[in-house]
């Protein structure tokens, strides 16, 4: 017997790119389609309640005028609201220079590419917080 070759679907290319933010990380796959984003499987707006959040996530592609043009699909993790929205917003500009590298210095130049560096100091041993040390008592 022979078996027939089955054809496999072709798969969408899809741009991919991590955003980081604190604690929050977020991977944002790009691909062309009708403007559809979906972050965790839910919509922007039902899942960035607040409405500067959204407009936040969306500015790399704003800024650039681009439209409906792509489709976003976004896994984050870690950290709180306004950190994830950060995070996604740094990832999606990193995938738009994977897309097109003549976007990265107008990127770079909004300042959507540089990761903010600014995290949780720790806690060091003897102190009650990461700087706050016990109340000095004199006698």
């Amino acid at each position: 017997m022979v078996k027939k070759e089955e054809k496999k679907p072709v798969k969408a290319k899809y741009y991919e790119a991590l955003g980081r933010r604190k604690t929050a990380i977020a991977r944002v796959r790009l691909m062309s389609g009708s403007g559809r984003v979906t972050v965790n499987d839910k919509e922007l707006k039902e899942y960035f309640r607040e409405p500067g959040l959204g407009q936040a996530v969306l500015s790399p592609i704003e800024n650039l005028k681009l439209g409906a043009k792509f489709d976003v699909k976004v896994k984050v993790r870690g950290g709180g609201i306004h950190a994830q929205s950060e995070a996604v917003r740094h990832g999606l500009a990193r995938a738009l220079t994977e897309f097109n590298a003549e976007f990265k210095k107008r990127l770079r130049n909004l300042g959507f590419l540089t990761r903010d560096p600014r995290m949780v100091e720790r806690k060091k041993y003897g102190l009650k917080k990461a700087r706050r040390a016990p109340q000095w008592q004199k006698r």
